[in-house]
C-alpha cells in the first residue's frame, strides 16, 4: 500500500472513529417517503401526494411498474395505479433507491465518473439481486434490489474527500485501494444513521466475507452472489476464487459453476431488471 493510502485511510478511520466524518443525508424525497410508509394509517392517495412532489422520481416509479419484469395487461399511467400494483413496501424501497441516484453526483469531472460508474455497477448488481432473490429465495425482491442500490453507498464520501484532496484524485491505484479497504466501514455506518433495518444496514462489511456463514439465506448472501455473477467473463479477481467454496450459492441453491447469462428466462429477466433502474 502506498504511503498515501496508508495516511489518507488512517485519517478517514480516525474520523469515523471520532464521529468526524460528516456522512451523507438520504435524499428529502426518500426521507418523507419512509417517514410516510412508517406511519400505520397512511393511505396510498397520501402516499401518492408525497412522491407525486418529485416529478422524476414520479416519472421512474411509473416506469417501473409498466417495466417487463411488473407490467400487467393494461398499461399503468399514474402514480395511485402504481402504488396500488406495487404495494407500500416495494414502493417505499424502490422510491429510496431511485432517489438515491442524485447523490451520486460531484463538481469535478474526475469524481463525477467515478461516482457514476459506482452507481451503474450498484444499479448492475441491484438487477441481478432482484432475479436471484425472486427465483431462489421467498425473501422480497425489492429488499434485495434496495440492498444491491446501497451496498456501495460507503464509497460517497470517500470520494468526497477525493475532491478536496488533489494528491488522492491524482494517484488512481491509491484511491481505488482506499475505497477498498474503507468503505465497507463506512457504508455500515450510513445506513445504520438512515436507520435501515440491520439486515440491509450490515451488508455493506459483510458482502465481501467470501467465507460467511449465515443460518439460513439472506440479503447478504444475494447481494454477494450477484458481486460475482457481475464479474463473469472479466478478469476480476473475484473470479479466479473456487465458487464452489463459498457457503452463499448453496444456501441460495444455485450451482456455482453456472452462468446465469445461459439461462434465456434468468437473462431476459436480470436485463429487465437492470433496465428498470436506468
Amino acid at each position: 500500500m502506498s504511503k498515501l493510502a496508508e495516511k489518507v485511510q488512517a485519517e478517514l478511520i480516525q474520523a469515523i472513529d471520532n464521529d468526524e466524518l460528516v456522512l451523507p443525508t438520504l435524499p428529502e424525497v426518500a426521507l418523507k417517503v419512509r417517514e410516510a410508509v412508517d406511519d400505520p394509517n397512511i393511505s396510498i392517495p397520501a402516499l401518492s401526494k408525497v412522491i407525486g412532489n418529485d416529478a422524476a422520481l414520479t416519472a421512474r416509479i411509473i416506469k417501473v411498474v409498466n417495466s417487463p419484469l411488473l407490467r400487467t395487461s393494461k398499461e399503468i399511467t399514474d402514480l395511485q395505479a402504481a402504488i396500488s400494483r406495487l404495494g407500500m413496501n416495494y414502493t417505499c424501497n424502490l422510491a429510496t433507491g431511485l432517489a438515491m441516484e442524485q447523490m451520486f453526483q460531484a463538481t469535478s469531472d474526475v469524481v463525477d465518473r467515478k461516482m457514476r460508474e459506482v452507481w451503474n455497477k450498484s444499479t448492475e448488481i441491484a438487477g441481478i439481486c432482484h432475479v436471484l432473490c425472486k427465483h431462489y429465495t421467498r425473501l422480497a425482491p425489492d429488499q434485495a434490489t434496495l440492498a444491491g442500490l446501497v451496498h456501495m453507498i460507503g464509497v460517497l464520501p470517500i470520494l468526497t474527500y477525493a475532491e478536496e484532496h488533489s494528491e488522492l484524485l491524482a494517484d488512481s491505484i491509491s484511491l481505488n485501494h482506499v475505497i477498498e479497504k474503507i468503505h465497507p466501514i463506512i457504508g455500515d455506518r450510513i445506513l445504520r444513521a438512515w436507520d435501515f433495518p440491520e439486515q440491509i444496514a450490515c451488508i455493506p462489511s459483510q458482502y465481501l466475507d467470501f467465507q460467511r456463514n449465515s443460518a439460513k439465506v439472506d440479503y447478504v448472501d444475494i447481494v454477494q452472489v450477484a458481486t460475482l455473477q457481475s464479474y463473469l467473463g472479466s478478469q476480476h479477481p473475484y473470479t479466479q476464487l473456487d465458487w464452489s467454496q463459498i457457503p452463499a450459492f448453496a444456501k441460495l441453491g444455485l450451482d456455482p459453476t453456472a452462468n446465469m447469462q445461459d439461462d434465456e428466462d434468468l437473462s431476459a429477466a436480470m436485463e429487465a431488471a437492470m433496465g428498470m433502474l436506468q
